[in-house]
């Protein structure tokens, strides 16, 4: 930004130059569905036009992203650019509307380049139920890049864009942040309108964001945030700017009180895993922060609960597509057969699977065995971060068990699927804002990320903590060898 705002570079040389990334990388990644290249140089023109007029004038822009390309995950609409939410089923849709998250970025003089790869609906933690292939890690091609944001993150580390918007549901901006060595942030519920958000489950969904460092986060997360009246879920809580440098340079997390909670440190975790955290823990606590232990007695509900509750809202969201009123259309001789057929042969198979276990648990017979225990046992994992955060300022967990598993290696096990989530999943059923970064490597060369996750709306603490760590490490700097 300080480049383009002194002349050092153009708009439009920074656009070119990613769009000549993806193109040449996009083979071997596919983290795109769509790329706007002639309307971003047409916008990156323009930006330039700007900031010359600026500079002739000495004056300062009062749009913080003028002439910086980003890329947003493909649930989210943007006017005039296809979103398909990964799906058959929405092929073709082209959106008369802008999400609100987007259009504030693009107020503020971002320039959107292009849609990123997702699993469809946002359901996985792979990126391999994107009905249009596979998105590959960049650090090893042969591994998930995570999902279902796996598109954004793994073109941030690639480095073919700066920035991209995700979403996280039950932990699809931290995992795949995690996996692919950047930096994500899952905001508070209700702290970033959902307006133009393709819903998955409406209770959870949040959109965050994605890039190399915790402060070009919180440059994202101050522009997206904010009531929105056209969500009635959003909060109308003020969002101050973020300072990160503190009264104490040298301890500039003194006085912050961070909590370990004994249950995310489980048998089974990966011991570089379990490592890197704690030695993250370590180098924060030299920064100034204090470091408890605690407990979160009710993390193990956490999965079958979200598996309750996510389905049972899906089940109802996805509804509206049926092949009438969005994207293709099976044709068949009665109305109902048209939805039939659509459904039956544009849905992918994880997305059949949650509707069927959404429909089930939400059934006369089981409606109070299953949704509404699975609402008080929610209520106990609220009330757990609750008690907690009356003693500590943030919880320092692993985002995943593991680093990044092959494509593949969880094809024929929904559930083993479903357990790369078990440490994300509480923040959303509590609604708390949680952010990752990266801490480490394994073995294998693949990163290794921690999670803090904090008091509803104060992502500053988590933004603040995650800078003061970037600037004595430098994990966030290492880039893939592609």
């Amino acid at each position: 930004m300080a480049a383009l705002r002194h002349g050092e570079t153009s708009s439009r040389e920074l656009t070119r130059a990613c769009l000549a990334r993806i193109q040449r990388l996009e083979p071997s990644l596919h983290a795109f569905l769509y790329l706007a290249s002639d309307s971003a140089l047409a916008q990156a023109a323009a930006a330039d036009r700007e900031l010359a007029a600026l500079r002739k004038a000495d004056s300062q822009s009062t749009q913080p992203l003028l002439g910086i390309p980003i890329a947003i995950k493909d649930v989210l609409a943007v006017e005039g650019l296809p979103c398909t939410a990964g799906s058959k089923i929405l092929e073709g849709f082209i959106p008369p509307f802008t999400a609100t998250a987007v259009k504030r970025l693009q107020e503020a003089g971002a320039i959107v380049i292009g849609k990123t790869n997702t699993d469809e609906f946002a359901m996985g933690s792979s990126t391999e139920n994107s009905a249009y292939g596979v998105t590959h890690n960049p650090w090893d091609t042969s591994r998930v890049p995570g999902g279902s944001s796996g598109g954004s993150a793994a073109a941030v580390a690639a480095r073919l864009i700066p920035a991209a918007l995700g979403t996280d549901t039950g932990g699809s901006v931290r995992q795949p942040a995690s996996f692919c060595g950047v930096t994500g942030l899952k905001p508070t519920y209700g702290r970033v309108s959902r307006y133009g958000l393709v819903a998955y489950g409406s209770s959870l969904d949040c959109v965050g964001a994605l890039a190399r460092t915790a402060e070009d986060v919180a440059i994202l997360f101050q522009i997206m945030a904010g009531r929105d009246p056209l969500d009635a879920t959003t909060a109308d809580a003020p969002v101050s700017k973020i300072e990160f440098v503190g009264a104490d340079t040298r301890l500039p997390l003194r006085g912050l009180r961070i909590g370990v909670p004994k249950e995310y440190f489980v048998r089974g975790i990966q011991a570089e895993v379990e490592a890197g955290v704690r030695q993250a823990v370590s180098v924060l606590e030299g920064l100034g922060a204090e470091v408890h232990e605690i407990s979160l007695p009710h993390t193990e509900y956490a999965l079958p609960v979200y598996y309750i509750l996510a389905p049972a809202e899906a089940s109802a969201n996805l509804a509206r597509y049926d092949g009438i009123r969005y994207g293709p259309r099976i044709q068949a001789e009665s109305m109902w057969d048209i939805f039939y057929r659509t459904r039956g042969g544009k849905f992918g198979a994880e997305v059949e699977r949650r509707i069927m276990l959404g429909v089930y648990a939400l059934s006369a017979g089981y409606y109070d065995a299953y949704y509404g225990q699975a609402q008080k046992a929610r209520t106990l994992i609220q009330r757990d971060f609750e008690q907690a955060f009356e003693q500590v300022d943030c919880i320092a967990a692993p985002v995943a068990p593991t680093t990044a598993f092959p494509i593949g290696a969880h094809g024929d096990d929904p559930l083993a699927m479903y357990l790369e989530d078990v440490f994300t999943l509480p923040a959303n059923l509590a609604g708390v804002p949680g952010l990752a970064f990266p801490v480490g490597f394994d073995r294998a060369g693949l990163p290794v990320g921690m999670q803090l996750m904090g008091k509803h709306f104060r992502e500053a603490v988590l933004l603040r903590m995650a800078h003061a760590y970037q600037q004595v490490t430098d994990w966030h700097l290492r880039a893939p060898s592609l």
